[in-house]
């Protein structure tokens, strides 16, 4: 987790300039409220899409599907215009790139060392779902997944 932390801030800084540091961010789920720690540079909120597909594609080679799911869920976005963590539009739960859904999965990402508010922590927790339950948790946006990842969704 560390290592893909330094790396990602290492590819923002190197891309946008500027140092790290660490940024808050607090959510309340129904079960309780989560405050999580998120090393990041200021720019990093503003991280443009095409940098977060490559990590993507680079933390994923081995399952295209995931790629798929990240670009239908969120279009390669963990924040949105603003730097405040994307959100859902049907489901204000759901954040980030994999649109994690707090309600059900943030106490389980938490206790595994995840921090879902970040991109690193997004996508390491959306590949554990994935080796989890397959592509079920993002069976909604299915339709719009490429042919051949079709066929994973009962993984």
């Amino acid at each position: 987790m560390i290592e893909l932390t330094t790396g990602i801030a290492f590819l923002v800084t190197s891309l946008y300039g500027g140092t790290a540091q660490a940024a808050t961010v607090t959510v309340s789920t129904s079960t309780q409220s989560h405050t999580e720690q998120a090393t990041s540079t200021d720019e990093s909120r503003f991280m443009d899409s095409k940098t977060v597909e490559a990590y993507i594609r680079s933390q994923n080679a081995d399952q295209p599907i995931l790629v798929d799911i990240a670009r239908c869920e969120s279009t390669f976005r963990q924040f949105d215009p603003t730097g405040n963590i994307l959100r859902g539009k049907v489901n204000k739960g759901d954040v980030g790139v994999m649109q994690i859904n707090e309600k059900y999965h943030a106490d389980e990402a938490a206790r595994l060392g995840y921090n879902i508010y970040t991109v690193e922590g997004n996508v390491a927790f959306g590949r554990y779902l994935y080796n989890k339950y397959g592509s079920d948790p993002w069976s909604s946006s299915a339709p719009c997944w490429t042919d051949g990842a079709q066929l994973a969704v009962n993984k």
